[in-house]
């Protein structure tokens, strides 16, 4: 038998058709919410079918408000009052939510205005005075906390996707499924934004065998077979990984793939990055690991990825470094809204924070 790897293309050209098998894409331009139009967004959400961005930020709207509404702005604010208030930035880092906020600002009154220096993606610098906002005083100060909410947890994601993605090159940067239940649209949308790219948007979107799957089946090679199984029963044509975490698994996965005909695209290997005593990481195994695959199917580094070891890892030659800390331990950029912007940055002076 020859070592060749038998692989079903998955990725058409849009000019292609096909009518043997469904095709299952995921395509950010090809995004649709209703109510909402994404024609002139500088980086578009990524898509998903069932996901409701206009309900999430209703959601989180309506969590802030209550049943009574802002009872400190109707007790303070003159509802026919209108005012200018100015975004600052009160950190270096990239600029995530932009869009969003339009979003939200428009749930809340569709009169606001907004205008803006920067655009999502763009680095800022710390006491930079990137946007405003402008009309009811009332409409503005109701919607600040969910507009800031958004964008510093967005801006802090793609901040720390542009460092990673930036150190891991010529590898690419992908995040996990390991978001913010109920913001996993938004947490994919700011790795976009800061330069990285998607891993599966959920479980519908990608066949990806793990540890717990490979011990039900009962090995790595019942799990393959029966996923190339269900895909051929059910008519589907989608990305199929599968995760290794020693060289043996490795081996049998390439040793299935050049005996079978299989949907097989991608081979994670898992906790091939070893730490040592002295801070620095071992990549011999995963290095050994990639060479053995030789460009046959995609490659996906995961675990102990870190800001730090993300570059020596991206010059082993795996294709894809997967890092869950990209949205699971996410540090918020520090941005404010403020309608009297001088006293607000003599606070900053004072604390240091503009």
């Amino acid at each position: 038998m020859s070592g060749a790897l038998y692989i079903t293309p998955l990725i058409l050209p849009r000019c292609c058709t096909t009518t043997s098998r469904q095709i299952v894409r995921m395509s950010a331009t090809e995004t649709r919410y209703p109510g909402i139009s994404f024609q002139s967004m500088t980086i578009k959400p990524p898509l998903h079918p069932t996901y409701d961005l206009k309900g999430v930020i209703k959601l989180a709207l309506s969590e802030d408000a209550g049943d009574r509404g802002d009872v400190t702005c109707m007790a303070t604010i003159p509802l026919d009052m209108e005012v200018e208030a100015h975004f600052l930035a009160k950190e270096d880092g990239i600029i995530a939510g932009i869009t969003l906020a339009e979003m939200v600002f428009h749930e809340v009154d569709p009169s606001l205005k907004a205008e803006w220096s920067q655009k999502d993606g763009d680095y800022v610098l710390k006491g930079l005075q990137f946007g405003k906002v402008y009309g009811r005083a009332h409409s503005i100060v109701v919607a600040e906390r969910v507009v800031l909410n958004f964008m510093q947890r967005m801006s802090g994601i793609a901040t720390l996707t542009k460092a990673m993605a930036d150190a891991a090159r010529p590898a690419c940067i992908l995040e996990t499924r390991k978001t913010a239940p109920g913001l996993r649209l938004v947490d994919k949308w700011a790795v976009l934004i800061g330069g990285g790219q998607n891993h599966r948007m959920g479980l519908f979107d990608m066949v990806m065998i793990k540890d717990n799957h490979i011990s039900a089946a009962g090995s790595i090679t019942n799990a393959i077979k029966s996923v190339d199984q269900y895909l051929d029963k059910k008519n589907l044509q989608m990305e199929v990984e599968v995760e290794t975490r020693t060289m043996e698994e490795v081996n049998e996965v390439l040793r299935y793939a050049s005996q079978t005909r299989t949907s097989l695209t991608r081979i994670m290997l898992d906790n091939m990055v070893v730490p040592l005593p002295n801070g620095d990481v071992d990549v011999s195994m995963l290095k050994e690991a990639v060479q053995l695959i030789n460009g046959r199917v995609d490659t996906e580094a995961s675990g102990n990825v870190t800001m730090d070891t993300v570059h020596k890892i991206g010059r082993t030659g795996v294709t894809f470094i997967s890092s869950g800390a990209l949205t699971h331990s996410v540090k918020a950029l520090d941005i404010s809204l403020k309608i009297d912007m001088e006293l607000a940055r003599q606070v900053g002076r004072r604390t240091k924070r503009a």
